[in-house]
Formats: C-alpha cells, structure tokens, sequence
C-alpha cells in the first residue's frame, strides 16, 4: 500500500483548536448572533445552552483560532530513519500560521511534495487555510486546491486511506494506533480538553506536547501501512 510515495516527501502534521474568544459573552453582539445560527443544530442536538455550546466553537473556523501546529517528517541518520518533528505555537495566531506558511513556502532543504493528516480533507487543511486568508496570510501553493483536479491536490489523509472507498466510515487515530500496536503515551489529554488547558489552565506547552504525539502517531500509521517497522523513540528527534 502506498508503495509508490516517498516517505521523505511527506510533511505529516497536526493541528489544535480553541474558540476564539474563552467565552460566548466575549464575543461583539453581531457574532453572537452568528453563533446562535450556526449552533442551532448542536444545542438542540446535545441540549445545551448558547453559552455551553460555545466549547465547540473551536471546531468552526469562522469561530475557531489556531494555537498549535505540529509538524514532523523522515529523513535518514546514518543510514537509519528518523522522524524529526517541531511545532508552531502560540497564543497569537498569526504569528503560529506565518511560521507554518513559511515553511511551506522556503522547504528547499526538504523535498516535501505533499501534506498529510489524520482526518486532514475534512478538516485540517481546510481550517489552515480558511483561518490564513482571514489573519491576511497568502496560502502557500500546497495548500491552495482552487481550480485544482483532484489528482492535482497535494493531500494525503490517514483516515480516508482506511476508508477503502467507505464514505460512511469513520475511525479515529487513537482506535487506529491500537490496532495497529502503536504505543502512544496514556497519561496525557485528549482533543475534547484542548479548549480548558488553553483557557483555564493556560497551559500552551502541554497543548504542544499532546500536538506532537498526534503528528508521531500519524506518521508511525502511515509506516504500518507501508508493513514497515515503526520508530523506537530514539528514532524521534524534536527539533
């Protein structure tokens, strides 16, 4: 599977989300008013309140903002893979996609031919790019799909790998990592906590950390795609 791509040519990546403001009552009263139109559906969904439903924001991103983005890719170390990986972040959002958006556009030390995440197509890539064009940032050539063929979309995503054509099915990463015996950390948070670390325990570098497993994880279940070994931890480089 996959035989056919370069490993080294991947940029694999991750990215975590938070509302834009901690609460709904910090938002200017026409954008609450948007929110309580775009909620409709989950507050009646969930039986939540218009304050409650606000945790969810971060997941729109017309009402989200970007605080980590976590990257990784192989190279070789005297002849041995390894995964060398980093993160943006940042409570200033602009500052953590101008450090993405530069990547992608000065990679000349690094092959890197396409993206891929997990659950990346639906939304990953389009919430990176959304939130550059409203912080005013040019997208980067890999991430602007317009007029593009399908074929022609620098994208790969982990989980629609798996779906072999299934449009109903959906798997997370954390199901797909125990399948396939990838050993991930059991003593950190999860996505549904981001928003609280963020904006009650203002723990950015946690956020990081728990951003760059995800990345590792990713690219450790593109290798058991592959049927290959997957990286002991001194095969991981944080640079």
């Amino acid at each position: 599977m996959l035989e056919h791509i370069n490993l080294e040519e991947i940029l694999f990546l991750d990215i975590e989300t938070v509302p834009g403001q901690r609460s709904f009552q910090d938002n200017d009263p026409e954008l609450q008013h948007l929110w309580e139109e775009k909620s409709k559906y989950i507050r009646e969904r969930n039986e939540l309140s218009l304050e409650d439903s606000w945790n969810q924001a971060g997941i729109y991103a017309e009402f989200g903002k970007i605080i980590c983005i976590g990257v990784g890719y192989f190279s070789q170390r005297q002849g041995e893979r390894v995964f060398r990986c980093t993160a943006f972040s940042s409570d200033d959002e602009h500052e953590v996609l101008s450090g993405f958006a530069d990547l992608l556009n000065n990679h000349t030390n690094e092959p890197f031919r396409l993206l891929c995440a997990h659950n990346g197509k639906e939304f990953d890539f389009p919430y990176l790019s959304r939130r550059m064009l409203i912080q005013g940032i040019a997208l980067p050539s890999m991430l602007d799909t317009a007029g593009r063929k399908p074929w022609e979309v620098q994208h790969l995503d982990t989980m629609e790998l798996w779906k072999f054509g299934d449009y109903k099915h959906y798997t997370s990463l954390k199901l797909l990592a125990k399948i396939f015996h990838i050993p991930t950390p059991k003593d950190d948070i999860d996505g549904s906590m981001v928003r609280s670390v963020y904006y009650d325990e203002q723990d950015l570098d946690r956020i990081r950390t728990y951003c760059l497993k995800d990345v590792l994880t990713i690219a450790q279940l593109m290798l058991r795609y592959r049927q290959l070994p997957i990286l002991d931890d001194d095969q991981v480089i944080h640079v």
